[in-house]
């Protein structure tokens, strides 16, 4: 399997699933995890809509550094495929907080129908937006993996983008 194929195998899985696990901390590193329904702009910028009072918001908003995990949970075990990430967190706001409504929007009536606009991410809604710019990714490779499997899952660094 070529690098472009464990690209291309990140992709597929990002494009393929619509939660991602959010790992966040506090100001005293406690972990936080959270599944939140996302949008990927580029498989660097990843979207979703929070209250800023949810624990994982909180959290960013002290400690912006994140990891993230997206896998299909419906598999059987040795079947799972992943993408885990690390990056920084924030709310959006001014000018990319309208470009971040959009892209999220247009995922948003494509799969559920609902429409976002500026109004929901900005006081007075309960809503914003936030995004997190991922620097690391990398893919699970199976124990049992007919190519790369060496007995052990492991993760295997891919540049999806």
């Amino acid at each position: 399997m070529t690098d472009e194929r464990l690209n291309q195998r990140a992709r597929t899985i990002i494009d393929s699933n619509r939660y991602m696990v959010l790992g966040t901390a506090d100001t005293n590193g406690r972990p936080w995890v959270t599944p939140v329904w996302f949008c990927c702009e580029d498989y660097e910028k990843f979207l979703w809509v929070s209250s800023p009072d949810a624990r994982h918001s909180r959290n960013i908003a002290v400690r912006p550094d994140l990891a993230i995990a997206i896998s299909d949970s419906t598999v059987r075990p040795g079947e799972a495929q992943a993408v885990y990430m690390a990056g920084r967190g924030e709310e959006l706001a001014a000018a990319e907080l309208a470009h971040g409504v959009d892209v999220f929007n247009r995922l948003s009536e494509a799969d559920v129908g609902r429409s976002w606009g500026l109004e929901d991410v900005q006081p007075p809604s309960l809503f914003r937006l936030y995004r997190a710019t991922v620097f690391e990714h990398y893919v699970l490779i199976g124990g049992r993996d007919p190519d790369l499997g060496t007995g052990v899952d492991r993760r295997e660094p891919v540049a999806p983008a």
